[in-house]
């Protein structure tokens, strides 16, 4: 079972929607993904405000930056 995720991004943000789209088909797989709006706080806004989309691994810490791909997602989990 693959770890669970939290998507960095907020709401209007192009790229977050691309990095969404990626996504998509892995939580149709059975990922489990936290869409998180770093507009809700400050402290997120100041750490991922120039780095979003940003997919980070729950169990880990580890984060994965935009641009990524379906495979490079899956080498993350992996």
């Amino acid at each position: 079972m693959p770890p669970e995720c939290q998507l960095f991004g907020t709401l209007g943000c192009h790229l977050c929607e691309l990095a969404e789209a990626v996504l998509m088909p892995l939580v149709e797989h059975g990922l489990m993904v936290e869409l998180v709006d770093i507009a809700d706080s400050e402290s997120m806004f100041e750490t991922y405000g120039l780095r979003i989309p940003a997919l980070r691994r729950v169990d880990t810490g580890a984060e994965l930056d935009w641009p990524f791909d379906t495979e490079q997602v899956v080498n993350f989990l992996g």
